[in-house]
């Protein structure tokens, strides 16, 4: 088959020994695969990625010497299943799965291990239990999303945000854009974007972002259309003083109970939350110094290199700093469901499409946040160049 390959930071389209299916795994045909912030970061940065997930217990990342097939978010048709199988569906099923195989007792991520090639390619495996058919009919593009927009789903869910909270999302990247998708999907009533690049601005309004601001012109925390009680650890004092007096008006009120059932039902006067789709030094200390007091930020961008912040400002602001990665599968089974349903359209998000020979093309193109959002791979287009 061929397959788009990575050596070294240098793509070359070769070709591949068909892939054959272990067992409890399945042989797929991709028919397309979307390309990866991740995927720009490990084909530069494969080492310090491999070095940090050594650090957390997991030793098949890729390293930049090896060969790696590089893409784990693709939609494919069934062809052939490994041994141990139960052969749910038949040949030719559209089915999306999970990037994650086992050799063995040994998992290894799809497309970021050299062990495990992903969907820049003609086929690739998954794990049976891991892969799930297409319904409703939903096109092989939008199936693709089924990944990045999980991500922004259990991002969603470790954000914990009321459908009257006000939600803040910097950076309005594919990540962004998902988040934003998955905050009006969930009812989210108030969400503001923020990005410096005019395109993506467009395309978060498109997402349903209610608020987008340009961050050189105006501070997001200032645009949102209501107005938080909480602005300042002044305000945090004062409510402190203004509930106790309501509370000591009641006679034999035992107040303190009425402390402990709001802790009880976390139900606290709360700020709004943060979503953190950048990745690059010093955005969280920025988020921590000018967002609200009492505010919850949820960090998703995958920053590469060492940063810092002061903890000092976050104790007194009583900020709450939540990291997230991946999804489960429950999540990546109702984001697909959620996409078929049309609850939500990942339609803004494609801006291009390639063959194999136009990975290296696309790559570059992603660098300019003013062109393209989400480029896919068709591995049987001849175009190399994203159209």
């Amino acid at each position: 088959m061929r397959a788009t390959v990575v050596t070294d930071t240098k793509f070359e389209v070769i070709e591949l020994p068909r892939p054959i299916p272990g067992p409890g795994q399945v042989l797929l045909d991709v028919v397309r695969c979307g390309i990866c912030g991740s995927d720009l970061h490990a084909r530069t940065h494969a080492d310090d990625m491999a070095d940090l997930s050594v650090a957390t217990g997991y030793d098949h990342f890729m390293r930049s010497e090896q060969s790696v097939v590089l893409g784990h978010e693709f939609s494919g048709t069934v062809v052939d299943y490994g041994p141990g199988c139960r052969k749910r569906w038949k040949a030719g099923t559209p089915v999306v799965a999970l990037p994650i195989v086992r050799h063995g007792k040994q998992p290894h991520l799809v497309g970021l291990s050299s062990a495990a090639p992903g969907g820049y390619a003609e086929q690739v495996v998954v794990q049976e239990s891991m892969a799930m058919p297409v319904p409703n009919g939903l096109s092989a593009e939008h199936a693709a999303l089924t990944e990045p927009m999980a991500v922004g789903w259990h991002a969603v869910h470790r954000g914990r945000v009321g459908k009257g909270q006000t939600a803040f999302v910097i950076g309005c990247g594919p990540i962004g854009l998902a988040v934003i998708s998955m905050l009006k999907a969930a009812g989210v009533r108030t969400v503001v974007a923020s990005d410096f690049s005019s395109r993506r601005r467009e395309l978060a309004t498109a997402c349903g972002a209610d608020v987008v601001v340009d961050p050189a012109t105006e501070a997001p925390w200032t645009a949102a259309p209501r107005k938080g009680r909480i602005n300042s650890v002044t305000d945090i004092l004062d409510l402190g003083f203004d509930t106790m007096d309501r509370l000591r008006r009641v006679p034999n009120l035992p107040w303190w109970y009425v402390f402990r059932l709001a802790h009880t039902l976390n139900a606290s006067p709360a700020g709004p939350v943060v979503f953190e789709c950048v990745g690059v030094p010093g955005i969280i200390e920025q988020i921590i110094s000018a967002a609200p007091p009492l505010s919850r930020v949820v960090v998703v961008g995958v920053c590469m290199q060492a940063d810092r912040f002061q903890p000092a400002m976050a104790i007194n602001k009583e900020i709450e700093l939540r990291f997230v990665f991946g999804y489960d599968p429950g999540e990546f089974r109702d984001t697909l469901h959620m996409l078929a349903d049309g609850k939500i359209d990942p339609t803004p998000l494609i801006t291009g499409t390639v063959g194999l020979a136009g990975v290296d093309n696309a790559f570059a193109a992603l660098g300019n946040p003013e062109q393209h959002a989400k480029i896919l791979v068709d591995p049987r287009s001849p175009a190399v160049t994203p159209v």
